[in-house]
């Protein structure tokens, strides 16, 4: 043993190196606060022994040798494991009367001490260790933030969300990730909630607010966010999850439910939506309003002919023509295999009307390359007028329908007023 070397920590002399001083000296290898000085047993073979010389520390044979040999270190801990009561008594020769010797029940128990100490440190980790597992490998993106609102934990999932990095964030204030006007309004917040206690976001599960990316993109988000205290400190946990695809689903769902798959028109639903917004506005304002219904003439004949696959290319350029034909503040619709129906706002006189019904049977007039071919068709088109022919919606469509049959019977490809209707035809 050198001489007068200043240990590193706390110096230790164990005495016996069978099991319990092998497991002993192997635990205070693993503590930098602990420098064991020499281990002592009559069996050279000791595992204890071994133990030791694998890692450098000082071996012998002889307790008192060993005792002589770290008397510079008065302060030095001596652990008996040996079960000779002599050594108590070697001690005292060395260090004197008042130097003590932890040894037999006071070892076991210090050890077993140590020993959960250290397993509920393992456990700790472990916990640790599986908290940031689950944290590094979740799919939902999880910030950590101070109670000044600066980023304290940014896990992969946010990386991904928001497009910065953890290192670009941390420290940083969390409103970087916010859009206007809500960035300015942030460090507000916070501080009102410090003082009166009082949130709008914390606790609420799955609210939908916009945030921003770190190209400038502003994109849907789900947030749950929470508060904890930890060692006295407040911080604020934010679940954060980019729902863009599915409000985009949403959104394709919700028109579905309203638009015609073919043709992309307000289906019938739609149109009576817009009917009856159309209808009450005319009536705040004292105009009118026409209703138009509109079926094709020649269509099932394109269908057989050429299949159905021509025939829906044919709707949807039909379609494409009547949308292009009326202003954007009326609305045309599909109801039907071949049928459309119009509202066209404050419409004005019936010539108005005759005018755009005119305009459509024109637009339809012009030839269809389908399939390399030449093909054409033409539309019967029936009027009603609000609030004229009937202030009711449903029976301005069906005034609307009568009319158009009028049209088909008067030789197709024009238009009639509902009040052209016969008496005995209208109902």
């Amino acid at each position: 043993m050198q001489k007068n070397k200043k240990p590193q920590g706390y110096p230790v002399l164990i005495i016996g190196a069978g099991r319990g001083g092998s497991a002993l000296l192997e635990m205070f290898q693993e503590d930098n606060l602990v420098e064991v000085l020499a281990i002592v047993d009559p069996n050279a073979d000791a595992p204890g022994i071994k133990l030791a010389q694998s890692h450098g520390i000082p071996t012998y044979t002889d307790a008192s040798e060993a005792l002589r040999a770290c008397k510079d270190y008065p302060d030095c801990i001596v652990y008996n494991l040996s079960h000779n009561d002599d050594i108590a008594l070697e001690v005292s020769k060395v260090f004197g009367e008042h130097k003590r010797v932890a040894s037999g029940s006071e070892v076991l128990l210090f050890w077993q001490m140590v020993t959960n100490l250290k397993q509920m440190k393992v456990e700790l980790e472990k916990s640790q260790s599986q908290l940031q597992a689950i944290i590094h490998n979740a799919m939902d993106g999880i910030i950590t933030i101070n109670e000044g609102g600066e980023i304290q934990g940014f896990n992969p999932a946010a990386e991904q969300v928001f497009g910065y990095s953890q290192q670009e964030v941390i420290g940083k204030n969390l409103k970087m990730l916010m859009p206007e006007p809500v960035r300015s309004e942030h460090d507000g917040y916070l501080a009102r909630y410090r003082e009166t206690g009082k949130a709008t976001i914390l606790g609420v599960c799955g609210r939908e607010v916009t945030a921003i990316r770190k190209n400038g993109e502003q994109f849907p988000m789900e947030l749950s966010a929470s508060e904890m205290v930890l060692a006295g400190q407040r911080y604020y946990v934010g679940i954060v999850r980019d729902i863009t695809e599915r409000k985009r689903a949403e959104e394709k769902i919700a028109h579905l439910a309203h638009y015609d798959l073919l043709t992309d028109l307000p289906n019938r639903a739609l149109f009576q939506d817009s009917l009856l917004h159309a209808l009450a506005l005319s009536k705040r304002k004292a105009y009118r309003t026409a209703v138009l219904f509109l079926d094709l003439d020649g269509f099932k004949k394109v269908n057989d002919t050429l299949g159905h696959d021509a025939g829906d290319q044919l709707l949807q350029e039909v379609s494409q023509r009547l949308k292009d034909t009326i202003r954007g503040s009326d609305t045309v619709a599909r109801v039907g295999g071949d049928e459309f129906i119009f509202v066209l706002n404050e419409i004005g006189s019936d010539e108005n009307a005759a005018f755009a019904a005119t305009k459509i049977i024109v637009a339809l007039s012009r030839p269809f390359e389908l399939k390399g071919q030449h093909c054409q068709v033409g539309g019967s088109i029936g009027i009603s007028i609000y609030p004229d022919a009937s202030e009711d919606s449903e029976v301005l469509i069906k005034q609307a329908d009568d009319a158009m049959y009028l049209a088909k019977q008067s030789g197709k490809n024009t238009y009639r007023f509902y009040r052209d209707v016969p008496a005995r035809d209208a109902q």
